[in-house]
């Protein structure tokens, strides 16, 4: 048997940002991740930021790797990880750091880069 693979090209628009939520039992226990992860989706559009070159892109995740102070959210490409994500913490990401381009430094609590803003 033949199997033949045809070639996939997958579309897709650029995006400015990937934000990543830890929606895993031992940084959420109450579950806050996935909530927030629905936020995302509702702030983003309000924002105007689901289509067009400042697109945001969101994923969830069962685990980043740290299991403490979470809910966990990372933004890339500066690689800025926020922790203790509360709504209201997820609404300044949202608005300062994806659509102002300024990180919300009080709330950073790691920074893969050094040469991240």
């Amino acid at each position: 048997m033949r199997i033949v693979s045809p070639r996939l090209s997958a579309l897709m628009d650029p995006y400015a940002h990937h934000v990543l939520v830890c929606v895993g039992g031992f940084c959420s226990p109450n579950r806050e991740g996935r909530m927030l992860y629905a936020e995302l989706a509702r702030l983003l559009q309000r924002e105007g930021l689901l289509f067009g070159p400042r697109r945001v892109k969101r994923g969830e995740t069962p685990c980043l790797g740290v299991c403490i102070g979470g809910p966990i959210v990372v933004v890339y490409p500066e690689g800025i990880w926020y922790s203790g994500v509360t709504p209201a913490l997820l609404e300044r990401i949202v608005v300062e750091h994806l659509r102002d381009g300024r990180v919300v430094e009080d709330a950073v609590f790691h920074r893969l880069r050094k040469d991240a803003d």
